[in-house]
């Protein structure tokens, strides 16, 4: 029962990285509008968008934002253009703490780590309870640098946030203007949060839960079926087995109909003559001056017609071969007056080229 849990769990939290994964790539690529919402003091902002097409002038209201409620309505296109849009809070420096940090300049690499541990000791709040960030590191000399932590309360930050996630921003950012050594105030990132994402996030894991899931039963399926017809075709090929072996018993035990099917066969290939062999001994037999002009091959007769210079010599020829026998003129010898060739009529009796069995 504990490793199944264990496996559940592992399971859940595959899934919940790559559906993370899956969003945040999402998120990259797509581009949202921004908006700015720039505190002026007494809880008042100043919200611009920028233009759809360049050199479009900047659409421009006013609200405020009171104990996390947005007082005051926007013009319908600036409020569309909020919805879905990339919301970026920047607030008065009068609500945060600054506090510069000297580090190593190896430190540079590690500076997330670094100032979240240093929290505690440079603000009066843990680092969850503030909302935080830090400048650019500056230089500062013999291989040191300095970057200024900028930090405030998270329950301050949290209602304004709200606030403007109620209007329909699919990501927010909190930042204010950091001083800087070179006097020039510089922005500085303190909160962010993604609105949309924790739904895309439970949307996209959900759809990979029910994939996953269609991807078992499919598996399961394939299984069972590879099982079914898997014993199927073992069935058959053990009938297949023992039909072979039942013909190979009944083959060596002599089976009556299965002897009687090859002697018949053994039986024809041994009586039958064959009109190939008969031709190959004719040609080798028979003279150069003779000519066969018909060939007749009748159960173990065979009767030749032609054309020779001398007739007689032929039918001791014939019964000199190993194939014929009995050879004789079934028919009279004639000649023509304008051809000094004989015409002959031999049959005579074909031996079987393979012995009967004895």
């Amino acid at each position: 029962m504990a490793s199944l849990r264990q496996f559940l769990d592992g399971c859940s939290r595959w899934i919940t990285c790559v559906a993370t994964t899956i969003v945040a790539v999402r998120s990259r690529f797509a581009s949202s509008p921004r908006v700015e919402l720039v505190e002026e003091g007494s809880g008042e902002f100043s919200v611009r968008a920028d233009g759809k097409v360049p050199g479009q002038r900047a659409e421009a209201a006013r609200i405020r934002i009171v104990d996390g409620k947005v007082v005051g309505a926007l013009p319908a296109s600036l409020a569309a253009k909020l919805k879905a849009s990339r919301a970026e809070l920047v607030l008065q420096p009068g609500r945060f703490m600054f506090r510069p940090l000297e580090l190593p300049r190896r430190a540079a690499e590690f500076l997330d780590g670094i100032v979240r541990s240093q929290v505690d000791r440079l603000t009066p709040w843990s680092a969850a309870e503030a909302a935080f960030g830090w400048s650019a590191p500056a230089d500062a000399g013999s291989d040191r640098i300095v970057v200024t932590v900028v930090a405030t309360a998270r329950a301050l930050v949290t209602p304004l946030v709200e606030a403007v996630a109620g209007l329909g921003a699919d990501s927010i950012v909190v930042s204010t203007l950091a001083p800087s050594p070179g006097g020039a105030a510089a922005p500085v990132k303190v909160f962010e949060r993604t609105v949309r994402g924790a739904l895309e996030l439970h949307r996209v894991r959900r759809t990979l839960v029910a994939v996953l899931l269609v991807a078992a039963l499919l598996a399961g399926a394939a299984v069972s079926a590879q099982v079914v017809v898997g014993n199927d075709l073992e069935a058959r090929q053990a009938d297949v087995g023992r039909r072979i072996a039942a013909r190979r018993v009944a083959l060596r035990a002599g089976d009556a109909s299965g002897d009687s099917a090859l002697a018949a066969l053994e039986r024809r290939k041994r009586e039958t003559p064959s009109s190939v062999i008969v031709l190959e001994a004719l040609s080798q037999i028979l003279p150069d001056h003779t000519y066969v002009t018909e060939l007749r091959i009748t159960g173990d007769k065979m009767q030749v017609v032609g054309v020779t210079r001398d007739a007689p010599s032929l039918i001791r020829l014939i019964e000199q071969s190993s194939h014929f026998t009995r050879a004789t003129f079934f028919a009279p010898t004639t000649r023509s007056p304008s051809d000094p060739a004989d015409q002959f009529h031999i049959e005579a009796r074909i031996e079987p080229v393979f012995p009967p069995r004895t």
